[in-house]
């Protein structure tokens, strides 16, 4: 701030996490973005919640604080699927655990109340964004409030969050409202809300009802999946004692030259020089460039159609081009490319062809139970993008590392030869999840068959361009509706494949998702009726134990 002549910030982002210049940590994305539009903006990694003093190392910011606990729900990052503290964050320095406290936005919001009385605080990141409205919460085992309730801060920003927190800010610049904003949350009073125009919205069960009733929670998360289209979804109320959240629609998603700005800002690539010891988060993405956003997937166990929207955003092969040219020049690069991705790296240049279709659609998923006629699977602008990366000076390999989906990729079965021949580094991620249908219908993952077809077509392949490459499959293990039976299924299709899961994972119920609800309540969202849901650790255990590979394997009697 002396350097700069600064005698104060507009801004002041305080995240959980540590601070790498890097687009693909949210707290410096944000920053450069707000950046870029003439604010000072300052951030405040990690704060030590003892001292007063880290606090208010920047000072007070004249606009607003912004407060994220980090690409992490805090709760995530802390504790296992079985409750267990996790013994690194690999979101801080040397991996070292204990940098943010459990619940970090409560604390952190907490905190700069106290210290900054009278400043607006903008709440956001994953952890805000999971928590805008009642959600389960697995480590209390109850139905909690909207953070926003619970923090008492001015707004909550949802999703990827650029727009909202530039419009958030120029409000506050102009002296104007912060209502409205799409992307956003607030709360109200209820005798307020009663002279309020919300123009069209939907009105969710209360906090009260979804406290109490399973079936209202399910309704519940039925409606939020019903209106996470910009372009169709309505404002949402949901009332809570004497109070009510208002959230306003999602932000429409970026276009490719929007992509292209916030990705091409003026990133250092690194950590901040006060660290000493290397950042694990930075050093697995760090020869990595991410090429799109967005998942039309709607799997039932992930946040991401929540959060970043089903919507595809792609940017452009020269943006592309130039920030792996600005990669080569890094002390760090090897000569490979270790991604180009994003969420699911096969949908860049795909996603809905748009129309009436778009505006009127409420589909959960573009891909589930059958991929929409009005969803692109042409991959021939991927196939053009990995051409045109390899073909640059200094790089030596380019690689798909963040998973595609099998079941769009087999609509172009000359990417994956493509990819086969190129593009493999000896393994690639796939996530078929699970291996018996009944459970796959509650997760909306593809059927077997597909898989076996991928996997065919991926090792004949292999074999005729003379390679040893390998699938590294990933399966979800104590799934709502998978019982041991279930467990068995998969176990036998994956010795029939002579495969063993190099990762599997017992399932985590986070805020928002379907899967939580179906985890919370026992129901099934398709038919209304009881499923069997795994809740203790010992039947958790015994679900993975019988995966072939695993140290304690369990053969059926």
């Amino acid at each position: 701030m002396d350097s700069l002549g600064w005698d104060s910030c507009d801004i002041i982002l305080i995240t959980g996490d540590a601070y790498v210049d890097h687009p693909a940590f949210g707290a410096a994305l944000i920053g450069r973005y707000l950046e870029s539009m003439g604010y000072r903006v300052g951030v405040i990694p990690q704060p030590d919640i003892q001292s007063t003093e880290d606090f208010l190392r920047l000072g007070t910011p004249e606009l607003f604080v912004g407060i994220t606990s980090g690409a992490m729900d805090s709760m995530v990052n802390h504790y296992t699927s079985l409750n267990r503290i996790r013994s690194n964050d690999a979101y801080s320095e040397g991996g070292k655990p204990g940098k943010r406290p459990d619940r970090a936005l409560l604390k952190y919001v907490n905190l700069a109340q106290r210290y900054m009385p009278g400043v607006p605080i903008v709440i956001g990141g994953i952890e805000a964004s999971l928590r805008r409205l009642s959600h389960y919460d697995y480590w209390s085992d109850r139905v909690r409030k909207s953070i926003l309730l619970d923090t008492k801060a001015d707004i909550l920003v949802y999703g990827m969050g650029e727009r909202a927190a530039g419009s958030i800010a120029d409000a506050l610049s102009s002296g104007s409202d912060i209502h409205g904003i799409r992307g956003t949350a607030v709360y109200t009073s209820i005798k307020a809300l009663e002279g309020m125009d919300t123009g069209q919205h939907i009105e969710l069960p209360s906090h009260e009802e979804v406290s109490g009733s399973s079936d209202a929670f399910m309704e519940m998360t039925k409606l939020l999946e019903s209106e996470i289209s910009p372009y169709s979804g309505s404002t949402i109320i949901q009332r809570a004692d004497s109070r009510a959240v208002i959230v306003y629609p999602p932000q429409f998603p970026l276009s490719t030259e929007e992509m292209d700005r916030v990705y091409e800002l003026p990133y250092s690539r690194e950590p901040h020089p006060i660290y000493t010891d290397d950042i694990p988060a930075f050093r697995m993405i760090q020869n990595s460039i991410t090429v799109v956003r967005g998942c039309a997937g709607g799997c039932s166990f992930c946040a991401l159609g929540l959060h970043q929207g089903k919507l595809i955003s792609s940017r452009s092969l020269p943006s592309v081009v130039r920030e792996v040219e600005t990669l080569t020049g890094k002390r760090y690069f090897g000569r490979t490319v270790s991604d180009l991705g994003g969420p699911t790296a096969n949908l860049y240049g795909l996603g809905c062809a748009g129309g009436i279709v778009l505006e009127k659609c409420r589909r959960y998923s573009c891909l589930y139970p059958e991929i929409c006629d009005n969803f692109k699977t042409d991959h021939g602008s991927y196939i053009e993008l990995l051409d045109a990366v390899a073909e640059i000076k200094g790089v030596q390999n380019v690689f798909v590392s963040s998973g595609i989906r099998y079941d769009v990729a087999l609509r172009d079965t000359g990417f994956i030869k493509k990819l086969v021949r190129d593009n493999v580094s000896g393994y690639l991620k796939i996530a078929p999840e699970h291996f018996a249908p009944e459970v796959l219908e509650l997760m909306r993952k593809p059927s077997p068959d597909l898989w076996r077809r991928f996997k065919d077509l991926f090792e004949r392949t292999s074999r005729e361009a003379g390679r040893e490459q390998y699938i590294e499959p990933y399966i979800l293990v104590a799934f709502p509706g998978c019982d041991l039976n279930d467990m068995y299924k998969a176990a036998d299709e994956l010795r029939e494949q002579n495969m063993r899961p190099e990762k599997s994972q017992i399932f985590l119920p986070t805020p928002m998702t379907m899967a939580t609800a179906m985890y919370h309540t026992g129901i099934s969202p398709d038919t209304g009726l009881q499923i069997y849901v795994a809740r203790k650790p010992s039947h958790k255990r015994r679900q993975i134990e019988v995966l072939p590979g695993h140290s304690r394997e369990k053969r059926r009697k």
